[in-house]
């Protein structure tokens, strides 16, 4: 028997160009949780309107970190399932400021967007746009990014949880909402509370294309190389001094050109990235992020970088160099791959939705990949959003409002499978 179609309505839209306008960007040099408070003025929003919504244990903790309840409408047994997205923006680009449009009915070509016309979100370099016909298009003015990723997320998970609280018919079991802070600095998960929260199983809302389901990201360490130097007076230093400086510049003049790096890969080919170099003439640093599918991948690329560094450092005697390897989260397909219901359901809530499912991976990572390994398994789901972490950053209005409908119907699918 056909199941009849749910009257779905949407204030994901509304939510989104509310939740946009408050700058949340993260900062990785900063040592606090969250790492900028301004982080908590979106919490404290979003702590208000569930609680507005009548769930009454809504509340933003000191760590910056938002948590709430929508209890169960059945009586069946069924496995406590968490919606998680977070809060902050990427110090790639501003957040401050952010002056949101819509391009109604988009109709094809590229979009210039208005403060600045050198920012054009092109279709020939935006595929994506392609399967936008019609659809309303959300930008920014051109100065900031939109901050979509993960905002669009925020507002697909407090749309379903509207419309599930007012459709109490709607049978699902009990539901955790958590939206964490300093997801893009990697400390999305450091201080979140696993008992406190009680789920047996979440999911992300933090995915590009409409449909998307990924259950496997890059394994990711940090690396750091310290060059000791030999310092010395200029004037006075022929056959003595051994430049720091130069010497970490020539370990990433021998990185390899053709492979191995962010620029010269895609699928499921990992690399070697040098992020930031510092120092003087005695002492040097160069940060490393070490990406692959697989340990055996990463292990690869770390000895190669060491290798790199042992051989620059024959023609520099008495310099010396310390590497220091940190892991920084794990391919989440390790534990998904026990569960495989978590991804079963989800694909039968995107078609449900009306989508057509695609399984993928994600050549990044997102706090699911940590969750997985803390205990909760959690892969992540579209949230729509595109071309994050830039001034063209844009998502559109209906595949948001796709995936909040994906949310509810993974909800009432754990209850019919429990």
């Amino acid at each position: 028997m056909p199941r009849s179609p749910l009257a779905f309505t949407h204030d994901v839209t509304e939510r989104l160009l509310r939740y946009v306008v408050i700058d949340t960007q993260s900062d990785p040099a900063s040592p606090t949780c969250p790492s900028t408070e301004k982080q908590k003025n979106l919490g404290r929003l979003l702590a208000s309107e569930l609680q507005a919504m009548g769930l009454t244990d809504a509340h933003l903790d000191k760590h910056g970190y938002v948590y709430a309840t929508i209890p169960a409408t059945t009586e069946k047994k069924v496995p406590v399932i968490c919606f998680c997205s977070h809060m902050d923006t990427s110090p790639d680009c501003t957040g401050a400021n952010v002056k949101p449009q819509i391009v109604k009915n988009y109709r094809g070509g590229d979009i210039v967007l208005p403060a600045d016309p050198t920012q054009v979100i092109r279709f020939a370099d935006h595929p994506a746009l392609a399967g936008q016909i019609g659809h309303d298009i959300i930008t920014t003015d051109g100065t900031t990014l939109l901050g979509a990723d993960n905002k669009a997320g925020l507002a697909e998970i407090m749309d379903a949880a509207r419309f599930l609280i007012q459709n109490p018919h709607i049978k699902h079991g009990t539901i955790k909402i958590l939206f964490t802070p300093d997801e893009e600095i990697g400390r999305g998960v450091d201080k979140v509370d696993l008992k406190k929260l009680g789920a047996d199983f979440a999911y992300t809302m933090d995915g590009e294309s409409a449909g998307h389901i990924e259950d496997e990201t890059f394994s990711a360490d940090g690396a750091t190389v310290t060059i000791e130097g030999v310092s010395t007076h200029p004037g006075f230093a022929k056959g003595k001094m051994e430049h720091a400086i130069k010497i970490a510049a020539a370990i990433i003049d021998r990185l390899p050109k053709d492979t191995c790096s962010p620029e010269t890969t895609e699928g499921k080919e990992g690399f070697l990235h040098p992020i930031g170099i510092s120092g003087a003439l005695e002492k040097a640093t160069i940060g490393f992020i070490v990406r692959d599918f697989t340990d055996e991948g990463l292990q690869q690329k770390e000895a190669l970088l060491e290798d790199i560094v042992k051989n620059v450092m024959k023609d520099y005697p008495r310099s010396t160099y310390r590497m220091e390897v940190k892991p920084q989260y794990r391919n989440m397909k390790q534990v998904i791959d026990r569960h495989p219901e978590t991804v079963e359901y989800a694909i039968e809530a995107i078609k449900r939705a009306g989508l057509t499912p695609v399984r993928s991976s994600i050549r990044g990572g997102t706090d699911g990949s940590r969750l997985s390994f803390m205990g909760l398994p959690c892969p992540n789901i579209f949230a729509g959003e595109h071309a994050f972490h830039s001034r063209l950053e844009w998502v559109s209005r209906q595949d948001m409002e796709k995936a909040a409908e994906t949310i509810v119907h993974l909800a009432m699918i754990w209850e019919e499978r429990a």
